[in-house]
């Protein structure tokens, strides 16, 4: 998969990958009405082009969709360690589908038809445990991460991406340091510059590489 294009905070947005319109709507209008940013997809050409761009704070992937299977992108996601939580979607799911899923890093696997609430508690327990595992995993990783070939971080700039990738807002690292949100974007910038990220995504990427070397 190709590294995403230019982008900034992490985003609030959920992907929904369904072939049924009525489906789509329904779940664009649950999700919205909960509060987040809904993008609809009804094929998997038009999904992949979506996930090279940005990350969004979770995925729901119907099984049966036109191209590539909801399966088949669910393992490239997972072999590229994309960085969002995945939960599979099914009218037809078996035990073997459900196994599969979580084979390839699936949060969570859901049969239709299910309830609004139950879905929704599904989502939110996926952004939360997602969040609270780059919470855990992050701190550690930072002070000691080395980034080949990059022009070293400061103090500060380590600081301040700890907290963005630990998922906060430019003023949620603003109030969290007692600095201001211009002096964030600044080092920020600074980051994105010395490691050559391209966008938050690729940041992300850049981070869990090196946690891995």
């Amino acid at each position: 998969m190709q590294r995403p294009a230019v982008g900034s905070d992490p985003p609030s947005e959920i992907f929904v990958l369904e072939d049924d319109r009525g489906v789509r709507e329904m779940l664009s209008i649950l999700l919205t009405k909960a509060g987040y940013e809904v993008v609809c997809f009804a094929d998997s050409k038009a999904f992949l082009a979506a996930a090279r761009t940005r990350i969004p704070a979770c995925i729901l992937l119907d099984i049966f969709v036109p191209g590539e299977s909801g399966l088949e992108l669910l393992e490239e996601l997972h072999g590229e360690k994309y960085p969002a939580p995945v939960i599979m979607i099914s009218g037809r799911g078996d035990v073997a589908m459900a196994v599969s899923a979580m084979k390839f890093g699936a949060f969570d696997f859901i049969e239709k038809p299910f309830q609004g609430d139950e879905l929704l508690a599904r989502v939110t327990a996926a952004i939360e445990f997602h969040a609270e595992r780059q919470r855990r995993e992050t701190p550690s990783l930072l002070g000691t991460l080395y980034f080949p070939g990059a022009e070293p971080l400061s103090k500060r700039e380590r600081e301040v991406l700890e907290q963005c990738i630990s998922g906060a807002s430019t003023k949620e690292v603003a109030l969290a340091l007692g600095i201001s949100p211009r002096t964030v974007e600044d080092h920020r910038s600074h980051i994105m510059r010395k490691l050559r990220a391209r966008n938050y995504a690729d940041l992300v990427r850049i981070v869990m590489a090196a946690s891995r070397r």
